[in-house]
């Protein structure tokens, strides 16, 4: 083997981005003091890769499809974001903020894996047996094929792995762990990606599903889950406040399945519950008769979900008018009050402006213009706008209303919750005039969507 020497490297603690030297802000993901010094060893250039004479490319037509296997983990909304259940020798990250619930949605997935006879492997390195073994009470029985494991030394994890061959293993959390052929401290860069590119070799060998949980910090001192985002199959985040009962789970990265979906839970005594229709509480709540809230319908992934859209308008006290946005995209909103100003007439440059989407979500679809124009105009009007109402539509620079994607969906679903009317871009009008008993308006632009308002 050629020998190697011991040489010091600065990595972006955000991102991974290895220098020679330490940089005030990191060149690739733009965060400033985020690099730290680490030792990594350096192989000698004078070896040269062994080249196996055996080795040739394979035609497509010689390579046999087999049929796609799934673990179905009982959990509708967890094995929707996967794509249908965890598939075999895979590798899945789990990330989020701590204490947002990765490890009791996984501890839950565990049980239920068990429950369906498939041996599972969780292996702690944060909590003792005796605390994963409080919690695992509180979520209910476990099958004789769940097991526990408390260690940190991956070579260590990787020989009981190996033999004891579980079908699922779950590894809380990669910061902890830490291989001796890297010479840095756990949670560090080059430990995180040592550790992940161990754990892929590990389940594609041995054709092990096993999934990672790992933890963001907004201080940036431990390396997050971005680091390993492109060595892993699946990348699932966790998003939430800690102190609202409603957790949302989102794909980011999935080899086997959409991207585009979402999992909603709820925390309560028990675990993390399913919500099997995020529109009833995403809406529930919404205030009868009140100016400047609107219902409107965005899209994730394949399921349509209503969330109420928030609007006030009042006299600003400041030289310069505040503006504020929570759930949407700021300069989104500047723009969208730019367009009422000058297509409704409306003087919204002296007042003070603040629009908010209710249930925690985050929305970036622009399908939801709309329903920010009309619940701006709602509020500055103070004119409430029917609780039977959904609006949806993009809105242009000229004011018109453009199409969206997916219309006759969103339609459907505010049928189902009850709604008798809905606002629609004119060039959705054929596709959702299919939608019968409940009234469809189609509007070319915002001036339009306010006369049907005023009709009200």
């Amino acid at each position: 083997m050629a020998k190697g020497k011991t040489v010091s490297a600065f990595f972006c603690q955000n991102c991974g981005y290895e220098s020679s030297k330490w940089m005030g802000q990191c060149p690739a993901c733009h965060t400033w003091n985020s690099f730290v010094e680490e030792r990594v060893v350096k192989a000698s250039g004078s070896a040269k890769p062994s080249v196996s004479k055996s080795l040739k490319p394979v035609g497509l037509e010689e390579i046999v499809g087999e049929k796609e296997e799934r673990f179905a983990t009982k959990i509708e909304e967890f094995d929707r974001v996967l794509g249908g259940g965890i598939v075999p020798g895979s590798l899945t990250l789990v990330g989020g903020d701590p204490g947002i619930g990765k490890s009791t949605l996984l501890l839950q997935v565990c049980r239920n894996l068990a429950e369906d006879k498939k041996k599972v492997l969780y292996i702690s390195g944060e909590e003792s047996l005796t605390q994963i073994k409080m919690r695992a009470t509180r979520i209910g029985s476990f099958a004789s094929e769940f097991s526990l494991l408390t260690e940190v030394n991956l070579d260590l994890i990787a020989d009981v792995m190996r033999k004891e061959k579980p079908d699922v293993a779950v590894i809380d959390s990669i910061q902890t762990m830490y291989s001796e052929q890297v010479n840095a401290a756990p949670g560090s860069v080059s430990q995180v990606r040592e550790s992940t590119a161990v754990l892929l070799q590990l389940a594609k060998q041995e054709n092990i599903a096993i999934l990672i949980v790992g933890h963001v910090t907004k201080e940036g001192t431990v390396a997050g889950p971005r680091v390993l985002e492109h060595m892993v199959d699946s990348v699932l985040y966790f998003e939430g406040d800690k102190q609202d009962i409603y957790r949302i789970l989102r794909g980011v990265k999935n080899r086997f399945g959409s991207t585009n979906e979402i999992g909603v839970f709820e925390m309560g005594e028990k675990g993390l519950a399913e919500v099997k229709n995020p529109s009833e509480f995403l809406i529930s709540g919404k205030p009868e008769g009140a100016s400047g809230s609107v219902v409107t319908c965005c899209m994730e992934g394949t399921r349509p979900m209503l969330l109420e859209v928030q609007a006030l308008v009042c006299d600003t006290n400041f030289q310069i008018p505040r503006r504020q946005a929570a759930g949407c995209d700021f300069n989104r909103m500047n723009l969208l009050i730019a367009v009422i100003e000058k297509r409704m007439r409306m003087p919204l440059g002296r007042e003070d402006a603040y629009v908010n989407f209710a249930g925690g979500m985050k929305i970036m679809e622009p399908a939801t213009d709309l329903a920010v124009v009309m619940a701006l105009a709602s509020s500055y009007k103070n004119k409430p706008i029917p609780d039977d109402l959904l609006v949806f539509g993009e809105v242009g620079l000229s004011g018109e209303v453009r199409g969206v994607s997916m219309a006759k969906q969103r339609i459907m679903e505010a049928k189902k919750m009850g709604f008798t009317g809905c606002i629609v871009p004119y060039a959705n009008e054929k596709l959702t005039s299919e939608v019968k008993d409940i009234r469809i308006f189609a509007v070319k632009n915002i001036m339009e969507a306010a006369a049907v308002l005023d009709r009200f």
